[in-house]
């Protein structure tokens, strides 16, 4: 079937590779980028991820901000996309606390202006991109979507949770079938350099110290990007359905998931997982002294000590789980890093 779908963040680490795995496979459909190519990052890996969507001639991006409401008004207007996935955002947890205004600007009023337009164009289903930071310093684990998620322990936190209550707002008052998924640190090849697989590798390699919070008593609930990209894929094509209520009034068709391995990984662990793959991807060399290059400290203001996702209800409502080893996860990683840092070697 024909139809146009939305992706904004296009040029991000999820956004690039949904766009990459809709247009490879269905030759039909229309994919509409957004994304304002900031340096929040290393611009180049945007630049590789936006060339290799760029031989695709049902691919058209578009260069701007999820907060200039005329713009986003305007692409609805001449696309009138049937699903939109939002992606942009500004991320991270640390980022949040020293630059604060870059995410109420892109979290909070660029989402606003996504909800606008899919009110005023209407759409068959909005999806967007919540976080497991919303789950802050709660206690219970594994993670789930039934718990209260009222203590962020972050401003990006805080901003994805927003994002949460405004689109169960417009799908009550608009019926606008919506879905938001909470991702659990997502990583692999290509993926952001602000997060810690990225920064220690740059680290090891520059020769310099990796400092593990917490003393290496964290757990992160490590799942690849392929898994996030499936199960935004399988969510994408099945919306909530639209039906009303005992009082003849819509029942918002809205619903949250989490996506993540199920499968936490202590920080120790992983790190070594990640200095074995890197020298079998001959990023650092056979005898490089590990030891010597890392740090045990205490825990950073915004952190949380675990992340564990409750995946059930996505396995009962999709038949999906992420199944990603994290080795082989992290073994691409390393591949891709040496083949576009290392690759004049």
């Amino acid at each position: 079937m024909y139809r146009t779908i939305f992706v904004t963040g296009a040029s991000g680490f999820i956004g690039s590779n949904l766009c990459k795995r809709i247009l490879k496979e269905d030759s039909e459909c229309k994919v509409i980028g957004l994304d304002n190519m900031n340096d929040y990052y290393d611009v180049r890996i945007k630049e590789a991820r936006l060339n290799e969507l760029s031989g695709y001639s049902n691919y058209t991006f578009i260069k701007g901000n999820l907060a200039d409401k005329e713009l986003i008004d305007s692409i609805f207007d001449k696309y009138h996309p049937s699903i939109v996935v939002n992606l942009g955002a500004q991320a991270g947890v640390r980022y949040s606390i020293t630059n604060p205004d870059a995410y109420i600007e892109s979290n909070m009023l660029g989402f606003y202006n996504i909800l606008e337009a899919c009110r005023n164009y209407p759409v068959e289903h909005l999806v967007y991109a919540s976080s497991s930071s919303v789950y802050g310093s709660n206690k219970k684990v594994p993670y789930s979507t039934d718990d209260k998620v009222d203590n962020p322990v972050s401003l990006y936190a805080a901003t994805k949770k927003s994002n949460e209550l405004m689109a169960h707002a417009y799908s009550k008052l608009y019926n606008i079938p919506s879905t938001g998924l909470r991702f659990f640190t997502v990583y692999g090849p290509a993926g952001r350099p602000d997060m810690a697989y990225f920064g220690f590798t740059n680290k090891l390699v520059n020769g310099d110290t990796i400092k593990i919070f917490n003393y290496g008593n964290c757990k992160r609930d490590f799942t690849y990007v392929d898994d996030i990209v499936e199960g935004v894929i399988r969510v994408m094509n099945k919306a909530p359905e639209k039906k009303d209520g005992e009082d003849g009034l819509p029942i918002p068709p809205y619903a949250i998931y989490n996506i993540g391995n199920s499968n936490p990984e202590n920080l120790l662990d992983f790190v070594h997982i990640l200095s074995e793959e890197l020298v079998r991807a001959g990023v650092l060399p056979e005898d490089y002294d590990f030891e010597a290059h890392k740090e045990l400290v205490a825990m950073q203001p915004g952190d949380v000590p675990v992340t564990y996702a409750d995946t059930s209800a996505l396995e009962r409502d999709f038949g999906f789980k992420p199944h990603t080893p994290l080795r082989e996860g992290l073994r691409k990683f390393a591949e891709w890093y040496k083949e576009f840092y290392m690759k004049e070697d």
